[in-house]
């Protein structure tokens, strides 16, 4: 099966959740988490939550989980953070994510810097965005800025959310 086979047979709705972690943002701030929820319905995709959390790691770990979902046909098949993915002092998002991945997608991770340094240079290095696979759910850690989150819905997500998915349960995941 190549890819365009895979493409043709991901499904064009995917059940995504989007957590914005940070100490300041409110529903009314919280730019980056209002794209992705309107690109997200504007896909056809259902959101199947969202919520905003301060950056710590003892309400960051609870709402992730409850996002993901205790089963694979409930919750959300893909989750998307914004925030706490830099290195000062409250950027506690990494860790949290990493401890919940069980297979890792590296290539997320160095090709959202990659398209991050033709747009911030080498600032670019400052952040830690991650992506793999928690049990049933795909989780994408992404920056807080509006620019990071599009630059990484536009360039790696939005294209591929099915495409993904399918991947993720085409032999199904142990977990």
């Amino acid at each position: 099966m190549g890819r365009d086979d895979h493409q043709q047979a991901a499904p064009g709705n995917v059940r995504a959740a989007v957590l914005t972690i940070s100490d300041t943002r409110t529903p009314d701030t919280d730019t980056s988490g209002q794209y992705l929820r309107r690109e997200i319905a504007a896909l056809g995709h259902t959101l199947s939550g969202w919520a905003i959390v301060s950056d710590d790691a003892t309400e960051i770990r609870p709402a992730i989980t409850r996002l993901m979902g205790g089963r694979h046909d409930e919750g959300a098949e893909v989750l998307i953070t914004t925030g706490g993915t830099g290195i000062t002092g409250r950027d506690v998002t990494i860790p949290v994510v990493e401890s919940l991945i069980t297979k890792p997608m590296p290539g997320f991770g160095e090709l959202f810097r990659m398209l991050s340094y033709g747009e911030v240079r080498g600032a670019a290095m400052l952040s830690r965005a991650v992506g793999g696979l928690a049990g049933h759910t795909l989780i994408f850690a992404l920056p807080g800025s509006l620019n990071a989150v599009q630059t990484a819905w536009e360039g790696l997500l939005r294209d591929e959310l099915g495409h993904l998915v399918f991947e993720m349960t085409r032999h199904g995941q142990r977990g």
